[in-house]
């Protein structure tokens, strides 16, 4: 019986992608659309949740579904290829790839957005699911039936502890490593960049 490979699951914003000066122009652009005054650079210091709960921070509620799809109209435009790789995605996916293992991005973004960075920037992960928030993305993680999931967000901590995977933070977004420790992250590393030294130990041990 051929044993199931390895899944690694990543979360996108912050863990893969630094997406802050996309997202930052998106939202600059919403606020001249709309005359709505968005504290833009406020914004992107707490990426992670779904773009809803951003938008209500700054229009009504009966607005929020209209300026969805504004932004989404905006984004891929606007967004996609002023989002660079974080130092050390390649390499992390590389690491996981050269183990003989599958990894697969879960991201609260909506799902061909996600698809887009991934295409632009010639990642190539296994799978990609978007629109999955906090512990939502236990659905996607048991499904491919993911050990390891990273992100840099409580949310993601929460998730990979619903799913059974282990928790990897990284600490490249907008929680800090003694907060994501608190949340329950197994594993706390500053970037990616460490993360290949740290998956090797972990199969060694696996």
């Amino acid at each position: 019986m051929t044993s199931r490979p390895l899944t690694v699951g990543f979360d996108l914003d912050m863990t893969l992608i630094d997406s802050r000066p996309g997202i930052r122009a998106c939202y600059l652009a919403l606020s001249e659309r709309t005359g709505t005054y968005i504290d833009a650079d406020l914004a992107v210091t707490r990426l992670g949740p779904p773009l809803a709960q951003e938008l209500g921070n700054w229009f009504p509620a009966d607005q929020i579904e209209r300026m969805i799809g504004l932004y989404r109209q905006m984004y891929p435009a606007m967004a996609v290829t002023a989002s660079p790789a974080l130092t050390g995605a390649r390499e992390a996916i590389a690491a996981v790839r050269r183990a003989g293992g599958r990894a697969i991005v879960v991201t609260a973004k909506n799902e061909p957005h996600a698809k887009l960075h991934m295409e632009h920037l010639g990642l190539d992960p296994d799978a990609v699911v978007g629109d999955l928030w906090a512990e939502q993305k236990a659905l996607a993680l048991r499904e491919h039936g993911a050990r390891v999931y990273v992100g840099d967000h409580v949310g993601d901590v929460r998730g990979a502890r619903t799913a059974g995977a282990l928790s990897v933070a990284v600490a490249t977004g907008p929680c800090g490593a003694g907060e994501l420790r608190e949340a329950g992250a197994d594993v706390v590393l500053a970037d990616l960049n460490e993360f290949p030294n740290w998956f090797s130990a972990f199969r060694t041990a696996f």
